[in-house]
């Protein structure tokens, strides 16, 4: 084990211009130098290497990291690997320490081990997977296994020297009312999780026994956000990045059975929707998105919700849905890849899956209703750029069965909302690029504010408060030389901006409030009066959340 204060050291000496410059080329750019993205294909420079922060950052894909994380993915090397060749490139001679206690994932190794033994031993389990098509090769790859009892996994932790509360950590048990222990994954068939760089970190469980609960996943932890994750992606990422492609499934069995039929691009949500924090995933690379979801309602509302965010965040791509009761598996299952190779060649792209979606979802034979899902597609293409909504126009009519000059956009209204973001939209970011580059203001700032007060980078403060500095979205706002810092009076000039628009807002509601009585409305009102009239002479006051109002 290499020794972390040796790490330090090295890091100390490196210098990332240096490093990347020896792999691809950079140029001066003001304080940063630019050069083409090595982990995308792209004409401009937006890859930005910031010598003082000692981090790059690429404004195409969203990879980010130190000069270490760069050699880890340039070169597809471990984290150790890559500290041993930025070691050997700087002559640099590393010390290490014998290992003490167990490694952070060893809990995790180990029990999926033992489940994947335990596969061999269940005879029904074993026969599922089959029956369902799936190759021996297939289970050894994906590294399927099965969970026994709660007794027999308790035994087995206490075989291997792990404690239950370790195990508790790492949502391997769980706890019952009256605090005893068991095992949160019985008789299921286990699928192990990775992380985007092969490091295992939690499991899924299929049931084969009747459960009301078909699909379970390990708990969120520090080690586990299911938000985060996408199954097989470890597997699939050297051929979503030389492809250009990644298709999405909703689940295990889908993704397995697709790499089995040659579809290696695959992966599976965990059981949850796509959601935003997925989005720097599945930009890597730039790939093309394609969602392979059934055809239930449950799925074709899936389907449109991730339509939408994909759309509205500039993602290529669009949706395949299986009809008829059949899923991706059971094609692959009945040798028809052949098929699903032409249907992923022409999915129905976003924007026309989700004006198709909107105008289905009313009767347009009646004017009421036509009406109805004109504004809402209206809405849905004015989150859109310009360019598109423009593009789009001829299409909605045509679904409509209306003249294309009824779809009109205010343009000026547009602009107006679009400066007002923009100004929120960069307040906001200077706030959190002051704290992020002075990390001792935060707990004081946070006696103050509160994310709610965020109107459009709320997330962005979330991970700052959560000290998830590393989270690409933070080091592209550290990075970028258009947001500045505020000095010491112009952050406190921000801080009241902040509160007396949050408390002028709760101000207004309590007014309009009817469910107050008229002392507790007089009271509160009194309360919010005092708190602005001191943030207009200059003085910071404390958070306070009228949620409950």
């Amino acid at each position: 084990m290499i020794d972390p204060a040796s790490i330090e050291n090295l890091k100390s000496r490196i210098d990332i211009v240096d490093v990347i410059g020896s792999y691809i080329e950079l140029k001066k750019s003001g304080a940063n130098f630019k050069g083409l993205c090595p982990f995308h294909s792209e004409k401009t420079p937006s890859f930005v290497v910031s010598p003082a922060k000692q981090i790059y950052h690429c404004f195409g894909c969203h990879a980010s990291g130190d000069a270490i994380k760069f050699v880890m993915d340039y070169e597809k090397l471990s984290y150790p690997e890559a500290v041993e060749k930025l070691a050997s490139m700087y002559r640099f001679s590393l010390s290490y320490t014998k290992s003490s206690g167990l490694k952070k994932s060893d809990i995790l190794e180990k029990a999926k081990i033992f489940f994947i033994r335990n596969l061999e031993n269940f005879k029904k389990a074993k026969e599922y997977l089959l029956d369902r098509g799936v190759y021996e090769s297939s289970i050894e790859r994906f590294e399927i296994g099965y969970a026994p009892s709660s007794a027999e996994f308790l035994n087995f932790l206490q075989r291997e020297g792990f404690s239950k509360e370790e195990a508790l950590k790492y949502g391997l048990v769980a706890k019952d009312e009256r605090g005893n222990f068991y095992a949160r994954f019985i008789e299921r068939i286990i699928f192990p999780i990775y992380d985007p760089r092969g490091n295992i970190v939690g499991f899924g469980g299929r049931t084969i026994s009747n459960h009301p609960a078909k699909y379970i996943n390990s708990p969120q932890t520090a080690y586990f956000n299911k938000s985060r994750l996408l199954y097989g992606y470890h597997l699939a990422k050297d051929k979503i990045l030389r492809g250009g492609r990644i298709i999405v499934t909703e689940g295990y069995l889908d993704t397995i059975m697709l790499h089995q039929g040659g579809f290696r691009e695959s992966v599976a949500t965990l059981g949850t929707a796509l959601t935003r924090e997925h989005l720097p995933l599945l930009r890597k690379g730039e790939p093309k998105v394609i969602l392979a979801y059934d055809g239930d309602s449950a799925g074709i509302e899936a389907a449109f919700k991730a339509s939408k965010m994909l759309s509205v965040s500039s993602i290529e791509g669009g949706v395949v849905i299986f009809e008829g009761g059949l899923d991706p598996a059971d094609m692959v299952k009945e040798g028809r890849s052949s098929e699903l190779k032409k249907l992923f060649l022409n999915p129905k792209p976003f924007i026309e899956f989700c004006l198709e979606r909107i105008v289905r979802s009313f009767d347009i034979s009646k004017p009421l209703q036509k009406e109805e899902a004109l504004r809402e597609a209206k809405a849905y293409l004015s989150s859109l750029s310009e360019i598109l909504r423009e593009e789009y126009k001829g299409y909605l009519a045509s679904l409509l069965k209306v003249d294309e000059s009824l779809i009109r956009f205010s343009k000026r209204r547009e602009k107006e909302v679009e400066r007002r973001e923009r100004r929120e939209e960069i307040s906001e970011l200077t706030l959190i690029k002051t704290l992020l580059l002075n990390p001792h203001l935060i707990d004081e700032v946070l006696d103050m504010i509160d994310e709610s007060m965020f109107t459009v980078h709320k997330e962005e403060f979330s991970l700052l408060v959560r000290g998830e500095r590393e989270d690409p979205r933070l080091l592209e706002i550290e990075i970028r030389e258009d947001i500045k810092e505020y000095d010491k009076e112009d952050l406190k000039k921000q801080l009241s901006i902040f509160l007396i628009k949050y408390y002028n807002g709760v101000l207004k509601k309590v007014m309009k409030s009817k469910e107050l009585s008229f002392e507790k409305k007089s009271f509160t009102i009194r309360k919010i009066r005092d708190k602005i009239d001191r943030l207009k002479r200059g003085e910071l006051v404390a958070y306070e959340s009228f949620g409950t109002i």
